[in-house]
């Protein structure tokens, strides 16, 4: 059975990077200079926080 996790991700003009954080799963906050890279980031995170928050 899979799940569907939102991912909210927004440009920070003053930090000069994109982040991305869920409601969906607890502990998702992901950092990274371009859009690329934060899904790159956020693909890994959300591996482990899914396997941390129980959901497998």
């Amino acid at each position: 059975m899979s799940s569907i996790i939102l991912v909210r991700a927004d440009w920070d003009d003053e930090a000069g990077v994109w982040f991305a954080t869920s409601s969906d799963i607890d502990g998702l906050a992901v950092e990274a200079p371009t859009v690329e890279a934060l899904y790159e980031r956020v693909s890994g995170a959300l591996q482990d926080l899914v396997e941390l928050n129980g959901l497998v």
